[in-house]
């Protein structure tokens, strides 16, 4: 079940990550990704950040229940294939919560994440191999915006 944006990570928040939660966020993501690749293939070379060219996307982060500060995932899945879209339901565990984000919330969380312009993204596929998503990972943190 989605959570609303209401209760998602504030921006502010990511600058006060330190190195124990940048680990954790890195564990879990790893984790995260072994459950979501029996569902999706994800390639294997990063493209373009889907920010630009896309509308009418969700925008969802996947955080840590145990602190909502610590984004674990962030994925993109394009509104036309919302209904083939990975059943997120199964893959998460107890420690993980689903928020569903603005454009403009993902867009800000991913340039504090990731300050580098573009190239953050894996596209990820369905079954058929179209391109239905993108997802981001906490261990491709690549620094912090300050």
């Amino acid at each position: 079940m989605l959570s609303s944006e209401v209760q998602s990570s504030k921006i502010e928040s990511i600058k006060s990550w330190d190195i124990a939660d940048i680990a954790i966020m890195g564990q879990l993501a790893y984790s995260f990704r072994d459950e979501f690749l029996k569902y999706a293939k994800v390639d294997s070379f990063t493209s373009p950040d889907p920010f630009k060219n896309e509308d009418g996307n969700i925008y969802l982060i996947i955080v840590d229940r145990e602190n909502i500060d610590r984004i674990i995932s962030m994925i993109i899945i394009r509104n036309d294939f919302y209904n083939s879209r990975i059943p997120l339901e199964k893959i998460m565990n107890d420690r993980l919560k689903i928020i569903q984000v603005s454009k403009e919330k993902a867009l800000l969380l991913k340039n504090e994440m990731m300050p580098k312009d573009t190239n953050n993204f894996y596209q990820f596929r369905n079954e058929d191999g179209r391109v239905i998503g993108y997802i981001m990972f906490a261990f491709q943190i690549c620094g912090q915006n300050y």
